[in-house]
């Protein structure tokens, strides 16, 4: 991420012109919108911090452009991003030019700023008056957020797969909006039910576009083994060959692999891969009879009970098998973090589990990566730079910032996907309760646990496990609409969420989901807008 540095003064006159420009188009302006078409929070998810409106309108038309400015590779593929998103469904051209001197009426703009102390590394500024919209950031990915935005502004026909015929207007004003946690994540199980890059990456555009920045992969599991590890082969050609309830499983080749993180990138969301250790490694297990410690390949596993697998923590051969697949898996992924799992190891002894949590979390440490691990690792040694993930002993999480880690909040009887909103829900489980939507927002994640305040908390995870889900659809359904609510939850400020408000703001996202063409569950505490 770029950010603007020897080019500032050459844009600074351009900035205080079209900033005086913008001070004159608010303060000289006679006409009454309607309500409707007042700049306000109602279309936008998550809430921005700011919201001023000017009472006009900015019109997009088949004379619109999208100016950048020139030198910035990062700012010149968002706006060609924000063009495409725009051309399906407006038809206009909507060409992406750089900004060499006054922006002209009736045109976008993005822009880099120097320093902003409001603004943090996501945060943007968003202006728009009825002779443009400039978009500023002072870093590329604060812009990426901003462009989001931008698309929630418009009508939700923006998003239809075939040209409208609507008068593509945004109201007037401005937004300053910067996120309250760094981690907004999502986790999709692959292992119990293989997915495709395909699928994947439609999750990663779903994400993208309400602010979201964190995609968990759990890779491994008693069922399947789902990324390919050269030095270790049948772990995906025995473990990834089935799934829950039989019947061919699937994997991901190092090269889909890298086009998943790379797609994610794109999009400013980092990718922390998942292989489940000590516990749940039956995939494992049945790849290689080296693992287990009588010698002896298990078989492979379709059921769903859990708690019964282990690495043989005792063999030396073990740590040389998980330091071969960590250190392939680091070597492929950006991300600072590699997630190791811990949890529900319940075939070992309490003493062999903290040993192998302590031996793994240096491995991990040695591979120039951060260790995750489910809050379980609290029994080990973790250290100040090891993530636990809280999941459903909030007592283990506070141990874990005992010793200085700090923790991401995914508390199962709010947070997980994978629950039933109801008794009715035909997909899901409700080991952990069902989870309306109405539930799902109404908590605070800075104060859920005891102890546990602001400052032990990276941010929000809502994993989604695939017990019961087969296809894209079902993602769809148990995903939609409650990452709407966590990605609020995850960005805007605690003080602002207030669930008679936002069942309302989301009520009107119900046309956007539709014109995405997601499945999203028709929840009747929300009023859906038709």
């Amino acid at each position: 991420m770029k950010k603007i540095t020897s080019n500032v003064k050459k844009f600074g006159k351009l900035i205080a012109l079209m900033v005086c420009f913008t001070q004159l188009q608010f303060c000289h302006t006679d006409k009454i919108i309607p309500a409707a078409q007042q700049l306000s929070i109602n279309n936008i998810i998550p809430k921005p911090v700011e919201v001023n409106s000017t009472g006009d309108m900015f019109q997009i038309t088949n004379a619109t452009k999208v100016y950048v400015p020139p030198g910035f590779k990062d700012v010149l593929t968002i706006g060609t991003y924000l063009s495409e998103k725009l051309q399906v469904a407006t038809g206009f051209d909507l060409p992406v030019t750089e900004l060499n001197s006054v922006l002209p009426r009736g045109n976008i703009c993005l822009l880099l700023i120097n320093n902003d102390p409001q603004l943090d590394n996501e945060g943007y500024r968003l202006t728009v008056t009825d002779g443009f919209v400039l978009l500023e950031g002072t870093t590329a990915v604060g812009l990426f957020r901003g462009v989001q935005t931008i698309r929630q502004l418009l009508p939700p026909s923006i998003e239809s797969s075939t040209v409208q015929n609507t008068n593509w207007s945004i109201p007037t004003g401005s937004i300053t909006d910067y996120a309250n946690y760094p981690w907004r994540g999502v986790m999709l199980d692959v292992a119990r039910h293989f997915f495709p890059p395909e699928n994947v990456k439609r999750l990663i555009d779903q994400m993208a576009y309400y602010k979201m920045n964190i995609l968990h992969l759990h890779l491994s599991d008693d069922q399947g083994w789902r990324l390919e590890i050269k030095s270790w082969p049948n772990l995906t050609s025995i473990g990834g060959s089935t799934k829950v309830g039989g019947g061919p499983g699937g994997f991901y080749t190092q090269a889909e692999y890298t086009d998943i993180v790379n797609y994610a990138s794109s999009r400013y969301i980092t990718v922390v891969p998942e292989f489940d250790m000590p516990g749940h490694t039956n995939a494992a297990l049945a790849s290689y009879a080296s693992l287990n410690c009588n010698n002896t390949a298990t078989d492979l596993y379709t059921g769903t009970t859990v708690g019964f697998s282990a690495l043989c923590v005792n063999k030396s051969l073990t740590y040389q098998f998980i330091e071969d697949v960590i250190g392939e898996v680091a070597a492929l992924t950006p991300s600072p973090y590699i997630h190791i799992g811990g949890d529900e190891a319940s075939a070992l002894q309490r003493a062999d589990y903290i040993q192998f949590i302590n031996q793994v979390q240096d491995i991990v440490s040695s591979k120039g990566k951060q260790m995750i691990g489910w809050e379980d690792i609290a029994l080990a040694s973790v250290k100040k730079t090891t993530l636990a993930q809280h999941w459903h002993d909030g007592n283990k999480a506070k141990t874990a910032t005992l010793s200085g880690a700090k923790i991401i909040m995914s508390p199962a009887q709010k947070a997980y996907l994978d629950m039933k909103y109801n008794s009715s829900t035909n997909i899901g489980a409700s080991w952990a309760g069902y989870i309306s939507v109405q539930s799902a927002y109404n908590w605070q994640i800075g104060n859920f646990i005891s102890g546990i305040g602001k400052e032990n908390i990276m941010g929000i995870e809502a994993p989604l496990w695939t017990e019961t889900i087969v296809d894209a659809s079902d993602i769809d359904y148990m995903i939609f609409p409650g990452l709407l609510g966590y990605s609020e939850i995850g960005w805007s400020p605690e003080t602002s969420h207030d669930w008679n408000e936002y069942r309302t703001r989301l009520g009107t996202h119900g046309p956007r989901l539709t014109a995405m063409a997601i499945n999203f569950f028709p929840s009747d505490e929300v009023d859906w807008s038709k």
